[in-house]
């Protein structure tokens, strides 16, 4: 019932401030067209449209033409515009003046005629395609949606491909090399990736996915936990008037998955829905591993695991425009997933000279699902701009695994153990924008998070026969002292404010500075000893600085900011975990959140149909968290999370792309950084890596666009390995190849993807070293894959006519306005 009516509140404080904020009555209205090609008469789709103010230079709004070449800019107010039209491989066209009046605040610029650059030759041209990766003020935006090799895989598979992100083998996601970064769906956190984030995104079909955006500086604005930033994961909609929809799907020898959507837009009100899953095939990976301890014993084994992967997510969301002031949104999406693994080994243990073979079997299950629910409520005042967002969020997340260890050898023992986990986090927010001017915009918020989290481990245990691995489970006793029941609250409280002045000569400076006060309380309770109750509590103070500069094609920017990151209950946990009989791992309710600053200088500039963005930076981090391993006598290490001090990072990205032909485009990204810790106090005794190491994740692309509906890309992607304070990440390299053909009216599609087709198993190296002991483990994984991919959208779409006032009732909201943000402006402010 607590939950009930804390959503209640929620929708009663939204339902509140529609009635009590009422709207002005300015005139606005929309600039619509439709782009196409000169030669072949064809719409251009995913042109960009910027309109700026007659005779300026510094754009007011943009937006992408659709797949029928049409566009509409709204929230227009009366004057004269400059509006241009870009596009890869033709020349930018300009018109300019467009006039809105008060008796015609709509204006249809009907069909715009771009010519193509250079001479077309006879026996390929191009029909329009939208870019891959875009690069803009704030951000940089891979389109998944235009990625064909990205068909038939899961969100881990586009994200790989994303400038300045990786993804390693066990599905782990950092930002130029940082793990701490907070990814949202729709501009929003998701429950469910509270504590799985790797094996959610594993769950997430790709086709589900429209674009990845990346913000390595946020501003104030924004939550300030990811030390490495933000990256907004926008799932497909769509906002054209009509009833639309579309279904896709591919089978691969290594993951199938499918998805389905339905768009209706009418008038005031939209209603879209989402369903989606991915499967995977039972794969099987080989593991050689083994610790040596100083005392000239040791541990080796060979084992092999077969894992099979599902999950499925699926959404649906509900806007209404009261009337031109006032809107409502909101969204419920649901998610399931898991994965079980069945694996054996074979061992070698000597201590004291004294040799032991044994067998070991390991059977696991583990399965996650839950909700997030959003609702989003708008008021927008009479002048254009000033606005207010109210916003509510319930997310509900839960984990359950279960896990069997059965040894041959009666000095371990056979261990059953379950874990249960529940996550329920509650949001309240209020953002508010002023455009004081045309030179000087604020903006100012509050936000509230409410984190409940349980977490019930419960142990079983059994006697080995000492022969081998037959044990029977259901015989097994309760072990009270290896079992945990944890408890854990959170409460975030945080206010901002941002101010942007539009200087002149093209400058521009944004100031920012953010309050985030945590309390946390964690009650453990178990036989075990030396488990107590905590709490903690801190404040943290976030400052950002943005100033820019354009000459022409070109952008200079300079930004500070100071990032957090929080230690999750994984981290914080003080109960000991003795499910791996070699390896023992122990929570720190004592860890304190890391500290970033980080300061970037960034230049993007179009040279004619190229693009070029490179950034150099520094990163500072204070409260370093690692995980430290000590050797536990002879036979055994022991690993807890630490404060292990400091780390300094100075790092350069490069990102470019080229067309040379119409029809042929590269890309490529490089991201190379550097890792210095300065470990601190007793840390200094535990590390093994003291020194200035450089890594790298970069990536070349190619693809070809024909008139035909044919298309071709490639992708290889370069990983070297990462640094702790004990030892290496494995690297990572992909070779990605797609080809699809498009038919009946660009409605359908059909593809072929492979994966490393040259290469049946990657392998995967890692190394660590400690006090009292030295650690390796040499994976192989299959990799190599083959699939086919199809897609097909159907329905009826257009724009409303500005000269038919039957279709006029919709004066000036557009949905991309709201919190949630499912269209191209990224994620709302948290």
């Amino acid at each position: 019932m607590k939950r009930f009516y804390i959503l209640a509140a929620i929708i009663c404080i939204t339902i509140s401030a529609r009635a009590q904020l009422g709207g002005g009555t300015t005139i606005v209205g929309k600039i619509s067209g439709t782009v196409i090609d000169s030669v072949t008469k064809k719409p251009l789709d995913y042109a960009t449209v910027a309109v700026f103010r007659s005779g300026g230079k510094v754009p007011l709004n943009g937006v992408l033409t659709d797949e029928k070449g049409n566009f509409k800019l709204n929230d227009m107010k009366i004057g004269k515009y400059k509006v241009t039209i870009t596009f890869i491989g033709y020349p930018s066209k300009t018109i300019d003046p467009v006039v809105t009046t008060p008796q015609k605040p709509d204006f249809n610029m009907g069909t715009i005629v771009v010519a193509p650059a250079g001479k077309t030759l006879s026996t390929v041209s191009i029909t329009s395609a939208a870019p891959i990766i875009e690069t803009k003020v704030d951000r940089i935006v891979f389109n998944a949606e235009k990625d064909i090799t990205s068909t038939g895989g899961n969100a881990s598979d586009v994200l790989r491909k994303v400038p300045l992100v990786n993804v390693d083998i066990n599905g782990n996601v950092s930002l130029r090399g940082d793990q701490n970064v907070k990814v949202l769906i729709n501009g929003k956190p998701s429950g469910a990736m509270a504590n799985n984030l790797a094996d959610v995104l594993k769950s997430i079909p790709a086709d589900q996915i429209k674009n990845v955006e990346v913000i390595t500086s946020p501003s104030a604005k924004y939550d300030a936990e990811g030390s490495a930033g933000i990256i907004n994961i926008v799932t497909k909609s769509n906002k054209v008037s009509g009833v639309s929809g579309s279904v896709s799907g591919g089978v691969g020898t290594r993951q199938n998955n499918g998805n389905a959507n339905l768009n209706i837009n009418q008038n005031r009100l939209s209603v879209t829905g989402n369903f989606g899953g991915n499967f995977t095939w039972p794969q099987t990976s080989t593991t050689v591993s083994g610790t040596d301890f100083d005392a000239n014993n040791y541990t080796h084994s060979n084992s092999s695991t077969r894992i099979a992967r599902y999950g499925y997510r699926g959404s649906g969301s509900l806007s209404y425009d009261f009337n031109s002031f006032n809107s409502f949104n909101s969204n419920i999406a649901l998610n399931q997933g898991g994965f079980k693994a069945d694996g054996n080994s074979t061992s070698a243990f000597d201590k004291a000279g004294t040799l032991i073979n044994y067998l070991s079997e390991n059977h696991s299950k583990t399965t996650f699902g839950g909700f997030d629910w959003n609702n989003d409520y708008v008021h927008k005042f009479k002048k254009e701009g000033h606005q207010i967002d109210i916003a509510g969020e319930w997310s509900h997340g839960i984990t359950d695994f279960s896990s069997t260890s059965l040894y041959s050898i009666k000095a371990d023992t056979d261990l059953l153990s379950k874990n249960n986990g529940a996550n329920n986090e509650y949001t309240l927010q209020a953002d508010y924008t002023l455009p004081v001017n045309e030179k000087v915009k604020i903006e100012a918020g509050g936000k509230t998070i409410i984190r409940r989290l349980t977490s019930v481990y419960d142990s079983y245990q059994g006697l080995s026969n000492g022969v081998n691995t037959d044990a029977d489970p259901n015989t097994f006793t309760y072990a009270p002292y290896l079992s945990n029941t944890y408890d854990y609250n959170q409460n975030i409280y945080a206010g901002y404010g941002v101010v942007t002045f539009t200087l002149p000569k093209s400058y521009s400076l944004q100031l920012g500075s953010r309050v985030e006060n945590t309390q946390i309380d964690g009650t453990p309770s178990s036989l075990a000893t030396g488990l107590n109750h905590f709490s903690n509590g801190y404040t943290v103070f976030i400052p950002t600085f943005a100033v820019s500069k354009t000459i022409k094609n070109s952008t200079y920017k300079l930004t500070y900011t100071k990032r957090i990151q929080r230690p999750s209950l994984t981290y914080l946990n003080p109960f000991v975990n003795k499910s791996n009989n070699v390896a023992t791992t122990i929570g720190n309710p004592q860890l304190q959140p890391e500290i970033s600053q980080y300061t970037e200088f960034n230049y993007s500039t179009y040279i004619g149909s190229s693009v070029i963005n490179a950034s150099l930076y520094y990163k500072y981090t204070n409260n370093l968290i690692e995980g430290i391993a000590t050797a536990a006598g002879s036979e055994r290490t022991i690993t807890q999370y630490q404060n292990i001090g400091s780390n300094s990072s100075i790092g350069s990205s490069v990102f470019g792309a080229i067309s040379p032909t119409s029809y042929l485009t590269f890309r490529g990204s490089v991201n190379a950084y550097t890792y210095k810790p300065d470990p601190t106090g007793v840390f200094n005794l535990d590390a093994s890596q003291n020194g200035t190491y450089v890594s790298v994740n970069a990536f070349v692309s190619g693809s070809l666009n024909f008139k035909n509906g044919f298309a071709a890309e490639s992708f290889v992607i370069i990983n070297t390995p990462k640094r702790t304070v004990q030892g290496t990440i494995p690297s990572f390299s992909l070779w990605i190849i797609g080809v699809k053909k498009e038919f009946w009216n660009k409605q359908a599609s059909i593809g072929v993807n492979t994966f490393d087709p040259f290469t049946e198993n990657k392998a995967f190296n890692s190394s660590s070293k400690g006090k009292g002991y030295t650690q390796f483990s040499n994976t192989e994984f299959p990799f190599r894959s083959f699939g086919i991919s199809f897609s097909y959208r159907f329905g009826k779409f257009k724009f409303a006519d500005p000269n038919d006032p039957t279709q006029q009732k919709k004066k000036g909201v557009n949905n991309d306005d709201l919190k949630q943000d499912q269209g191209n402006s990224g994620p709302s402010g948290r």
